[in-house]
Parts: structure tokens; C-alpha cells; sequence
């Protein structure tokens, strides 16, 4: 039986609705994603958190954001989990200007994913995964990288049905 771990990279606090309307999550999306996907098929949980903070107005945040994407910058992270004794690894992420948000470029290039089967999830407006499948390919050598699962954010906390069947149907 495969070892699991779920890591993921969510943000709380302010974010854009349908109608780009503001709103305040207290969990964010992509945690929320997560928690289901470990009910469904076990294996452990890890955050990625990031050392600065980033503002809380929402759309300053995503030109801050386009600006680590642009630089190359790797915002530190708290910790970065051992995956080391994980074979099969489901890596969540918004989806931020069309691809994964640095901090989790940052982890993944820190890792040695050969052998290791990853199952990425993404949580977005409606852009799906943009260009990060592609990106994820570039910071994981020697990783198997399954079809990945896209889930609309603010329609995430009422899809536990869904992201179950198909966190299950992943591991397969």
C-alpha cells in the first residue's frame, strides 16, 4: 500500500467570489481540498506556511504575488516536510497568474521526487491549472506526475463528494 502524504499551500483571509465580490475566508480553499482528500484516502497532512506575510488587501496581495513570480523570488517557508518515506504525494495550490504561487516552486525544488508518484490539486476562479502541470514537470525530475485534479474555489467547501471520488480514483 502506497505511503501518502497531502501538502498544500492555502491562503486565508481575503479573496475574490463569483461577481468579484470580496470576501473573508477563515480556511482557505485549497485547505479545505486538502482535508477532504486526507478523509477519503489517509496519509498525512502538511501545510506549507510562509515565513513573511503577505497583505491581507486582496488585490494588492495578487501583484505581490506576480511580482515573486516575475523576480524568481522563493518566499521561505516555516518548514518543509521530509517526504522522504512517501511514495505517492498530493501537492495543493491556488492557482496564481495561470501556474503554482512561488512558495510551493520553492518546496518542490527542495525535494528529491525520484520514484515518487505526485497527484497535484488546484483550487482557482475557473482557470483551472493554467501552466503549473507544465511548470511542476521543470521543479520535479525523476517524479511520475498524474492528471491532476481542479476544483473551483468557491465551490470547494460543498464538493467534498467529488474531490472524495476523485482523490480515491487518484491513487488507483
Amino acid at each position: 500500500m502506497a505511503k501518502i502524504a497531502i501538502v498544500y499551500y492555502s491562503l486565508k483571509g481575503e479573496t475574490i467570489a463569483p461577481g468579484m465580490k470580496i470576501v473573508n475566508l477563515e480556511k482557505g480553499h485549497t485547505a479545505a481540498a486538502a482535508e477532504f482528500i486526507q478523509e477519503a484516502v489517509g496519509g498525512d497532512l502538511y501545510e506549507l506556511e510562509t515565513v513573511k506575510t503577505y497583505t491581507k488587501d486582496h488585490m494588492k496581495m495578487i501583484y505581490e504575488a506576480k511580482e515573486e513570480w516575475e523576480k524568481g523570488i522563493r518566499p521561505e517557508l516555516k518548514s518543509y516536510p521530509d517526504l522522504s518515506g512517501y511514495d505517492t504525494v498530493f501537492i495543493g495550490f491556488p492557482n496564481w497568474w495561470n501556474t503554482m504561487p512561488m512558495p510551493v516552486v520553492g518546496f518542490l525544488e527542495r525535494c528529491d521526487w525520484k520514484g515518487k508518484k505526485i497527484i497535484p490539486f488546484v483550487t482557482s476562479g475557473g482557470s483551472g491549472f493554467g501552466k503549473s502541470i507544465e511548470d511542476m514537470k521543470k521543479y520535479c525530475p525523476g517524479a511520475q506526475i498524474a492528471d491532476g485534479g481542479a476544483f473551483l474555489g468557491h465551490e470547494v467547501e460543498n464538493s467534498k463528494q467529488q474531490i472524495t471520488e476523485w482523490a480515491k480514483q487518484a491513487i488507483q
